[in-house]
């Protein structure tokens, strides 16, 4: 609750000023009885903003505006004091520099103006005293200013009873005095005041005025005819500020207990501070001593030093029970705790580091050879910059595990930090230390933690970071794995500068195309394709069945499965570039065999192939799907995802129609023009090609690419659709065992297409015998290790003419459809020929 207005009227009575001539009416004197005021018919408008005046109450109004300081003017000049006076009404829009009626109240009060003041800026000042409460009915002008038709709005309180008016009244009075007693601001005056208001108008008016409510609230209660529901409404409100003057006491009074039990925790600490003292017992000198002794054997720069000695100091200044105490001492820590120039002395033992990487990783030679030019180099030159490799490839070929073998063949320190769902810059740099909760970034923590400054860091899964509002964690890397840039790696939390030139970084991705292009022309990519199934065999036998046997607690002697029982687990239960659900199927078999052991249960010592269904159920993947259809129209193609290689089939109808194009199978853009390309291409070349053209105008072609729920996309399908939509309009056989990739132009050009190797790889898994591809995919070809292809036949075309020639055989397929056309449908149902009608 505000007294300004009760303040400044008592100020006004007490004056010994000029203004002791104001001529002050009080509405309701101790007797209850009110001086009557006239109210004229019509009445200049001054608009008022951020206040409400009540009668009787005495406020001070600024008045800005031209228009209404000329106003307040002209009526000033009137000598009799009882026509001073205008219509104070509140603005409904407080912002509105030149308010219309439309930004008016419709209910104001009538002010008489006691005083005026001019003030140095030409802005005037009036003292106002609210007579009576009035409503617009009619606006006559607005030029010079507002002008309204007015009338007067009775006051008068009755209640239901006569009891129930004075317990109200009451009410509003004890109200208001606890209102007092919770806000120690309020005057002694403004109680007095309370205490000799007699009459209950003036009473509500008083109280109207002086409640701390909002401007529309207080509007309200102007606005309110009937004086009881008035006063109702103002108790309400009264309430409302009582319920937040309690609340506001409890919370301070709270904060003070806090603040008291703060410095009881003081007085405390410090007494435990003198019994550590007595004891013996550690205190905070003793860990800066230590502190102190750390640096000391730190090889640190010049610039390190300084910010380190800074820091220190500003510790000692600290108080050891402040909050601010145990944030730098972490931050010391920290510094302290970090290899700085310490390195491991890497294995120059060439030959033991080539046995220790095919000691635990089949193939890979590429990489292989890789890591040892590094240390060749390294062992030549003594200082070189670690190379950022970014190892490539489908899931489960042994990338992650590549990096602890690379660390253990180069004597290194080994580190591994997931990138995967990392969305936040901090989690790279660190956050500031004036945040509370600061700690520095993966990097400066994992360095930490492997106790040297040169490990082997595996970032893992750099192609899974995203990005949002907090930051991009590809562009904090940019400078982590930029050779030229991260000898001098500031962290937020560390700010100053750390050496990561000497950290061998390797990162591990499944696709490119999602890593940052600036991340990416950082790093060596070297790609790890998918295994053979010979590969896989190798790798099971010297690596995967040790593995599980040792894991679940078996001996050698316990369990063998013999090469063609893991030739079927490869075949039948797995179709993976990687060996990772290979190792899960053998774990199977073995946990069943150690359950047996367990149990003293017999058991076979040896896996058998005709056993394993035994312990994995039915085969899963069927090789020869589509290989030897005898169905026109079913083609099989080549297909790379970020998982390695896959077949899949293209599939093509003919019905009855218009000639219109159906394609289904979720295929994507650029899949839906690589069928029109084809479509367009056999069109162009029917004739040459012995295709009836009249198919195109009565036939609708359907062409489908299983599964239907995988989305599709990509050009290296283009031969594929030409050759099964000419293998469905001429009715011919596709050449069993044959599978192609390959981009096609409308001129009959055969395009290359990319990841060759691995959908090699993906053939052979499927049994295919002959492979179709551009002749400029040659050189790739030649790059896949001899053993992969050599039971492949490839066939190298340039032209999608040599694509049909290869792809189709010169025979029908059984029961193949004679086309009929409408002109001559009538003279083929006489003669008993076969026919398509759908």
């Amino acid at each position: 609750m505000k007294f300004e207005p009760s303040e400044l009227y008592s100020r006004l009575l007490m004056s010994d000023s000029d203004m002791d001539s104001l001529e002050i009416v009080p509405l309701g004197g101790p007797d209850g009885s009110d001086e009557p005021f006239e109210l004229p018919e019509e009445l200049a408008i001054l608009p008022i903003r951020q206040t409400v005046l009540f009668p009787g109450m005495v406020i001070p109004v600024t008045v800005v505006r031209q228009k209404a300081i000329r106003l307040v003017k002209k009526i000033y000049r009137n000598s009799d004091i009882n026509q001073r006076i205008l219509g104070a009404v509140t603005q409904a829009i407080p912002n509105k520099e030149d308010p219309t009626a439309e930004d008016l109240y419709n209910v104001g009060t009538v002010a008489q103006i006691l005083k005026m003041i001019t003030l140095p800026d030409g802005n005037v000042t009036i003292i106002v005293q609210g007579r009576q409460r009035f409503e617009i009915k009619t606006i006559l002008h607005e030029e010079p200013y507002l002008t309204a038709q007015v009338k007067a709005i009775d006051d008068s309180f009755v209640g239901p009873t006569k009891k129930e008016s004075k317990a109200l009244l009451q009410s509003l009075r004890d109200g208001a005095h606890k209102i007092m007693r919770l806000n120690p601001e309020i005057p002694q005056e403004a109680r007095i005041a309370l205490d000799n208001i007699e009459s209950p108008i003036f009473l509500i008016h008083f109280l109207s005025s002086n409640i701390n409510v909002e401007v529309a609230d207080k509007q309200k209660l102007l606005e309110e005819r009937n004086g009881h529901k008035q006063a109702t409404l103002l108790l309400q409100y009264m309430m409302r500020e009582i319920e937040m003057l309690e609340l506001k006491r409890e919370i301070q009074t709270k904060a003070s207990s806090d603040i008291d039990q703060q410095q009881r925790d003081y007085f405390l600490r410090q007494q435990i501070k003198v019994l550590h003292d007595e004891l013996g017992m550690d205190s905070p000198e003793r860990d800066l001593d230590e502190i102190r002794l750390k640096a000391s054997q730190k090889k640190w720069s010049d610039a390190v030093r300084l910010h380190f000695e800074k820091e220190l100091a500003k510790l000692q200044r600290i108080n050891p029970m402040a909050p601010e105490y145990p944030v730098t001492m972490n931050y010391l820590e920290m510094l302290v705790d970090l290899p700085w120039g310490q390195y491991t002395k890497d294995n120059f033992d060439l030959v033991r580091a080539q046995k220790v990487l095919d000691a635990d990783h089949f193939g890979l030679e590429k990489v292989k050879e890789r890591i040892i030019e590094y240390l060749a180099v390294l062992k030549l030159k003594g200082n070189l910059k670690a190379p950022i490799l970014c190892l490539y490839g489908p899931p489960g070929v042994g990338k992650t595990s590549l990096g602890r073998s690379i660390a253990k063949a180069l004597n290194r320190e080994y580190i591994r930090m997931a990138l995967g769902g990392v969305h936040d810059e901090a989690e790279i740099r660190g956050h500031r230390k004036t945040y509370i909760g600061a700690m520095p970034g993966k990097i400066i923590q994992n360095i930490k933690k492997a106790g040297y400054a040169n490990p082997v860091f595996i970032l893992d899964e750099i192609d899974k970071v995203s990005s949002d509002y907090r930051g991009d964690p590809s562009s904090a890397l940019l400078e982590v794995l930029d050779p030229e840039q991260n000898s001098s790696f500031t962290d937020n939390y560390l700010e100053v500068e750390y050496d990561l030139s000497k950290v061998l970084f390797v990162a591990t991705a499944n696709a490119l195309d999602t890593i940052h292009p600036a991340l990416r022309d950082r790093m060596e990519i070297i790609e790890m394709t998918g295994y053979t199934i010979e590969e896989k065999l190798q790798i099971a036998k010297r690596y995967l069945v040790p593995k599980q046997r040792k894991d679940h607690g078996l001996k050698s002697t316990d369990i063998k499965i013999d090469d063609v029982a893991l030739t079927k687990i490869i075949e039948g239960y797995t179709r993976e570039s990687g060996v990772r659900n290979l190792e899960q199927k053998i774990g199977s078999v073995v946990r069943k065999i150690a359950k047996s052991v367990a149990m003293e249960q017999e058991y076979p010592k040896t896996i058998k192939a005709e056993q394993i269904e035994k312990y994995l159920g039915a085969e899963i993947f069927d090789k020869d799907l589509y290989q030897d259809n005898d169905f026109a129209g079913v083609v099989t193609g080549l297909a790379w995802t970020s998982v390695g290689g896959e077949i899949l089939f293209i599939e093509t109808s003919l019905s009855r129609g218009k000639g219109n194009l159906t394609l289904s199978g979720q295929l994507g853009d650029v899949m839906k023009e690589s069928a029109v390309a084809a479509l367009s291409y056999l069109k162009a070349n029917a004739d040459r090609l012995g295709i009836d053209y009249r198919i195109f105008n009565h036939y609708d072609l359907h062409v489908h690419v299983p599964a239907g729920a995988v989305p599709k996309d990509g050009p290296s399908a283009g031969v594929t659709m030409v050759t099964s939509m000419a293998s469905i309009f001429t009715q011919r056989r596709v050449k069993p065992f044959i599978a192609m990739t390959g981009e096609i132009t409308l001129r009959g050009k055969v395009l290359p297409v990319g990841g060759v190797k691995e959908k090699i790889l993906a053939a052979r898994r499927a049994g295919v015998k002959e492979i179709i591809l551009c002749v400029k995919n040659r050189k790739d070809v030649e790059e896949v290790p001899a053993n992969y292809i050599k039971d492949l036949s490839f066939h190298y075309v340039d032209q999608i003419d040599e694509v049909l020639e290869y792809a189709l055989l010169p025979e029908k397929v059984k029961n193949a459809t004679n086309f009929i056309f409408p002109e001559e449908k009538k003279e083929k149902e006489e003669s008993g020929y076969a026919t398509l009608d759908v």
